[in-house]
Formats: structure tokens, sequence, C-alpha cells
């Protein structure tokens, strides 16, 4: 039961241990010579990188950026293999040119069918016509040969004939109705034809959407980092073909001990001096402040312990600046930040923004 115990006390007096060196790396390397208002703290350059990533899977053709290069938004820097997308689209275009004969066929069938129904109205019309013709004799011979002037054979047949027209009737209704389920069908091929049509269509959208994807586009306007594949490879969908360095995003992340960035507000000045440019005085403003220490001891009960607090801060550096001068952008340089937590509180000559800067 012990050791578990000795692994935590080992763990915090490590934490404690950094803390404490990171304090007092903040406290010797901080200029002296700052007023009350303004303060520091050394950090790096950094800049957003954004991953160019392939969409689908697939085989990478090759890549046309070098690292190092400077790409604009939406510039092409790799292409991925086309051939199976290619061979899809003409299967689909020949699915498309199917559906699209299948409706012209069903439409034929409802237009032949129209006319067979046409046809059968025609004789249903008849077959009615020739029962009221046959109703009507039925009748004649009733009356004849009930006074006894015709032979009830004859008004037997043509019993039989009325009985045979209604026959015909039905028969006639019957094979309309047939024909009007058929017209029913070829409409309903029609409609399925051109369903088949759309989704045919939208493949082609897609396979076309696709394709262009197969175009590597740089996101944002940067600098080529590293290339992470090689033409040639084969990477799965959403893999990392090249990493770029957005230029339009650089700030400095630097830490602030609690008793200071408690004072620091958003948007807030920032003047950055790097050490490979000590006479370059860089505009920016805090764009962020870490609303939870970065090294906090285990227990904090003290005062002393929580001034070993730090709190990481970042600072944007103006894009205007970047734009004019993205060719000398360079990450990882080491430098000081300076805030100035007191309006009131002018900056020190060394710190002015001079013209042309």
């Amino acid at each position: 039961m012990k050791l578990p115990q000795n692994k935590w006390i080992i763990r915090g007096g490590v934490a404690v241990a950094v803390v404490t060196v990171i304090l007092l790396l903040w406290l010797l390397l901080r200029p002296r010579d700052l007023p009350e208002g303004i303060v520091g703290g050394n950090g790096r350059i950094e800049a957003v990188e954004i991953d160019v990533s392939a969409r689908s899977s697939g085989r990478i053709r090759d890549i046309v950026a070098d690292e190092g290069d400077f790409v604009k938004a939406g510039q092409v820097v790799a292409h991925m293999d086309t051939d199976v997308l290619a061979a899809q689209k003409r299967e689909a275009q020949a699915q498309l040119a199917q559906a699209q004969n299948a409706i012209s066929i069903a439409q034929s069938q409802v237009a032949q069918q129209q006319s067979n129904r046409a046809a059968a109205l025609a004789a249903v019309r008849q077959r009615e016509a020739e029962l009221n013709a046959a109703r009507k004799r039925l009748r004649r011979s009733e009356t004849l040969a009930l006074e006894g002037a015709t032979a009830v054979q004859e008004r037997d047949d043509d019993q039989g004939q009325v009985e045979g027209a209604s026959a015909a009737v039905e028969a006639a209704k019957a094979q309309l109705a047939a024909v009007d389920a058929a017209i029913g069908t070829a409409r309903s091929q029609v409609i399925g034809a051109r369903s088949n049509v759309d989704a045919a269509k939208a493949t082609i959208e897609r396979i076309e959407a696709d394709l262009r994807d197969s175009d590597l586009r740089a996101p944002t306007a940067g600098r080529i980092q590293y290339r992470v594949a090689q033409p040639g490879e084969v990477v799965a969908g959403g893999g990392r073909v090249l990493n770029l360095v957005n230029l339009g995003d650089v700030y400095m992340t630097f830490f602030l001990p609690e008793t200071v960035a408690g004072k620091v507000a958003l948007g807030s000045e920032v003047r950055i001096v790097l050490d490979a440019a000590p006479d370059f005085v860089i505009p920016a403003r805090v764009s962020f402040v870490a609303d939870v220490a970065q090294f906090t001891p285990k227990t904090v009960e003290t005062e002393s312990e929580r001034q070993k607090l730090m709190f990481r801060v970042k600072a944007q550096i103006d894009r205007r600046l970047l734009e004019r001068h993205v060719t000398q952008v360079k990450t990882g340089l080491p430098g000081m930040a300076y805030v100035r937590i007191d309006r009131n509180i002018a900056w020190p000559e060394k710190l002015a923004i001079r013209n042309g800067r």
C-alpha cells in the first residue's frame, strides 16, 4: 500500500519542481527596465498548421508543390489518380443513356395503350348500341307474341340476343378496364424510368465532385511545410498528403504568472521582439488567455504556491503586417512578448512601432 502513495509523492514533487523552474526562468529572463504597467514573457512564434488531405482513398498521382513553396488559396498542390473514377463516370453515363431510353419506351407504351383504350371505348359503345337494339326487338316480339301475331320461338330468340349483347357489353367494359390498368402500368414505368435518370445524373454529379476533389487544393494561402506522403503511395480517405502553414494566422504563445495573467485582458496591446531581429518590433494583440493554469501543483493552499501558477497567453500578430512580409515569416523563432496591462502607460522607446514596420 505504500508504493502508490510514494508514487504520487514523487509525481507531486516533480510537478512542483517544474513549476518552480518555469517561474524562476520567467523571473530571470523578464526585462528589468520595463515600466510598472508593462510585463513580458518569452515564447516562440507559431502558426496555424493545416493538413491537405485526400477526401477519398486512392493513389497519389503527383505532387506539384515542394516544401517551402508559397501557395495561394485554391491553388492545386497535388493530384490523385482518377482512372477508377473515370471508369465509374463512363458506367454512370451508360446507365443514364439506358434510363433515358427506357423513358422513351415507356412513353410509347403509354401512347399505344391510350390508342387501345380509344378502340376499347368504341367497342363498349358499339356493344351497348347492339344491346339497346336487341332490347327493342325483344319488347316488340313480346308484344306480338302476347297478341298471337308472332311465334313464341321468335321472342325466345330475341331474348337470347339481348342476353348475348349484354354479355358482349360486359366483355367490352372488362377490356376497357384492362387497357386502363395497362395505361397506369405504363405511366408508372415512365415515372420509374425518370427516377432512374435522376439517380444516374446524381451519380454522375457525385463522381464529378470526386474528380474535382482529386485535385488537392490549398484551403488557404500559406507555405508548404513538409510532405506527409509521396507520389505513388496509396492513402486512405482523409489521409494527409501535405502540411501547410497558414501565414495569415501567426501568433506567439508565452506564459505569465497568476499575479500578472489576471490583469491581462483580451485585445491588450502586445509588442513582440524576436531574438533573430532585436531591432524589429512586431505589433500584436492578446487573443487568448487560459482560464486554467497550465502548471498547477496538486494542492494550492498558500499564497506563495498560488504565485507559481503559470497561465498560457497567445498574442496574435497583425494580419496586415503579415501580408506585407509574408516571405519573411518564420515559425519557431524565439523571442519576447511584452504586454501593456495599463493603457495609461506609454510604450518605452525601444518598443515603439516605427513607420514602415
